[in-house]
């Protein structure tokens, strides 16, 4: 995908719990697969793909798969979950496909029984994905009406804040402002002083380290829409537009090959 696909997906994202009764199809449980393997080699990961997660949900309804978002139990690899985890996320929205990030509402035991994981490898949270209809149903608006009661806008994500932000970081908190976050609440801390944009969240070693990740994300491919190129590197957004983003590239309409895509 390029960067104006990813941005697009940004923009067709939304939470869905309610799913069709329809099974994924066996091309596109094999292009999850791939993503899912690649995110495991590229970060040194343990995501794990579910073809059937119905049975660690409750509240969930229709037919969904799942990605047991897994890793080792470090700050980094909370991140690396986050961001790596939220590209195969915006790679189902753009092709369509319903999602949602779910770190509480599911039962974490069924699914850790399920996954018999190495004992140095965490469940820290779960991706569901499934076809969904157009419109949400009238539980998921509840859900969404329950957890969005307020919004914080990204003016407030900041600590410092020296002067005015230029029109590629103003873009980039944009993303981020719209990024999911568990119940909404945006913990992630940003700092803008001497020209470069930091962040962090308290309690690193907490799944806040996984919202991190995801506005991590969204930051670096809204700054890099508007042609400032970067990556972060210990808590901050270093720029080098000589830098190519490289993300899982799949087409979910086809069967085509995953590999390498630069995003531009």
């Amino acid at each position: 995908m390029t960067n104006a696909e990813y941005i697009k997906a940004i923009e067709m994202r939304t939470s869905r719990r309610s799913y069709k009764s329809i099974s994924l199809d066996k091309d596109t449980v094999s292009i999850i697969k791939d993503m899912v393997d690649y995110v495991n080699g590229k970060a040194n990961l343990n995501f794990v793909f579910i073809e059937d997660a119905s049975f660690a949900f409750n509240i969930f309804s229709g037919k969904f798969s799942a990605i047991a978002v897994c890793g080792p139990d470090t700050i980094a690899a909370r991140e690396d979950c986050g961001y790596y985890g939220e590209t195969i996320v915006l790679q189902c929205a753009y092709h369509g496909l319903g999602t949602c990030w779910v770190s509480s509402t599911y039962n974490e035991n069924k699914m850790l029984e399920a996954l018999d994981l190495p004992k140095k490898v965490r469940l820290y949270c779960v991706i569901t994905i499934g076809f969904v209809h157009a419109k949400k149903s009238l539980k998921e608006n509840m859900f969404y009406k329950a957890t969005h009661k307020t919004s914080k806008p990204y003016q407030k994500m900041f600590e410092v804040c020296e002067k005015k932000l230029p029109e590629h970081f103003e873009y980039a908190m944009q993303l981020v402002e719209v990024a999911p976050s568990a119940v909404n609440r945006r913990p992630v801390k940003f700092r803008y002083e001497n020209g470069v944009v930091s962040a962090s969240v308290d309690e690193p070693y907490s799944d806040k380290s996984i919202d991190f990740g995801i506005a991590k994300l969204h930051f670096q491919l809204g700054a890099s829409a508007k042609g400032v190129k970067g990556e972060w590197i210990d808590g901050s957004f270093v720029t080098d537009n000589n830098r190519v983003l490289k993300f899982p590239n799949v087409n979910l309409n086809s069967n085509n090959e995953e590999g390498d895509s630069e995003n531009e």
